[in-house]
């Protein structure tokens, strides 16, 4: 189809309309099926067979700009009469730059270093028999996730470098989007002779799609990861009957100890809370040490005010400036997305620690201080994902740490924690070589 054709299809479709005929959970179920026909393939797929795709998927990506922003025009139009955020319509946002961007990143993970077949482990027993411990592919990965169209593609080409298929489901909100971006990926998946069915976006906006596949879809979902707010996250975690990576809320927290220089704790609060306030690593709360208040309270918290963010405060907080409103216990434990912080004044790394554990989720945090030993203790002791020294929570992304991409930010405990990238989507296997040995 060409894209003046693609661009006519998207102009037309009617939401309404959006669910194929037929029962919901029979679909989900073939759907799932070839899911799991294309993951076989794709796990033998060699690795120049698997990079190719990932250029013509970039390639393909760039191709269908037009339908791509024209589908992304309507899921906007409909966001914003329904009212909602200047963040959440941020985060729906593609224009020529950002589809340029997800291109890029695509076309990045083929650069990455094969995680299929590593030996991440051997060894030799004294019988003789030689063990090796190999990275192989989780099978297939399912991600459900809301109004980030762009996660179509990080997710898509991941999983394809790591040998994985996807099944994504898109909210109702980027749906259009997303079902344009996926069109592209499995344009340049059959390009390079490899199964389309390795990415596969629901078609549906039915919520019922999800139920089936947090139940595993009959034996082919092999991991779930959900990318969105706390209900669609509480809903995953509670219904799965397969293994979720999951990715909670990003209560981000900045401390300013007092040792902090104040120019780079301006710098560093600043960017972490207003480069881009709808992603999940953007700060929500500023926490300042006692110690240095009299200096680098006010500075920091005019700065943002006169930066157009908002800001709730405790009395110490509140005190500094007649623009703050006084923070509620809600605001210590919420993810605005939004250009709102909560700023309070701690007692030493002892207060920032405890407050950290209290309200944060696990997700990312970060200290601004000349002070090396609290700095390494304030690694040591906050519980999270990811933990920062002298740097923005924006920094929260696995592009920025070398991952090409990320599926999301795992912050659990198990398999995978911070950026899910190509290495977190595979397991491992056994190779068990002898030369006769029998059991006595």
């Amino acid at each position: 189809m060409t894209s003046e054709g693609a661009l006519r299809r998207v102009s037309t479709r009617d939401p309404a309309r959006d669910d194929a005929a037929g029962d919901i959970a029979t679909q989900m179920r073939a759907l799932g099926r070839r899911a799991r026909k294309a993951a076989r393939l794709i796990a033998l797929a060699p690795e120049a067979q698997r990079n190719a795709a990932l250029a013509a998927m970039a390639a393909a990506l760039r191709e269908h700009a037009a339908p791509i922003l024209a589908a992304n025009a309507l899921d906007l139009a409909e966001a914003r009469a329904a009212g909602q955020t200047a963040a959440f319509i941020d985060r729906l946002l593609l224009d020529p730059a950002r589809l340029s961007d997800m291109a890029d990143a695509v076309a990045s993970v083929a650069g990455l270093p094969d995680p299929l077949g590593r030996v991440l482990a051997s060894w030799t027993q004294p019988n003789g028999l030689r063990f090796e411990r190999v990275a192989t592919p989780l099978g297939v990965i399912a991600v459900i996730f809301e109004s980030r169209p762009n996660v179509t593609a990080d997710a898509g080409a991941l999983c394809l470098k790591s040998g994985n298929a996807a099944i994504l489901r898109a909210g109702s909100d980027s749906f259009r989007s997303a079902s344009e971006i996926a069109l592209a990926l499995r344009e340049g998946l059959e390009a390079a002779g490899l199964p389309g069915d390795a990415i596969q976006l629901v078609p549906t906006r039915d919520r019922a799609a999800v139920g089936e596949m947090l139940q595993g879809l009959d034996g082919c979902v092999d991991v779930v990861v959900p990318r969105g707010g706390k209900s669609l996250v509480a809903r995953v975690q509670s219904d799965a009957r397969v293994p979720v990576f999951a990715h909670l809320d990003g209560n981000c927290h900045v401390y300013v100890h007092a040792q902090a220089d104040l120019a780079m704790a301006r710098k560093i609060v600043l960017n972490a809370k207003l480069r881009r306030t709808g992603v999940c690593g953007s700060a929500e709360t500023l926490l300042v040490d006692r110690a240095c208040a009299a200096t680098h309270l006010s500075p920091l918290v005019s700065a943002l005010l006169d930066a157009g963010c908002a800001v709730r405060g405790d009395t110490d907080t509140q005190a500094t400036d007649p623009r703050i409103t006084a923070a509620t216990e809600d605001d210590w434990a919420t993810e605005y997305l939004d250009r709102i912080i909560a700023v309070k004044v701690v007692s030493g790394l002892d207060g920032a620690i405890d407050h950290i554990e209290r309200y944060g989720s696990h997700h990312t945090d970060a200290i601004v201080t000349a002070d090396e030993a609290a700095a390494k203790r304030f690694l040591a002791e906050v519980d999270s994902a990811i933990v920062l020294h002298n740097a923005s929570t924006q920094f929260a992304d696995g592009g920025e740490f070398g991952f090409g991409a990320e599926i999301g930010i795992a912050t659990g405990r198990m398999h995978a924690r911070g950026p899910v990238g190509v290495e977190q989507l595979c397991s491992f296997k056994y190779r068990v070589h002898g030369s006769g040995q029998i059991r006595p």
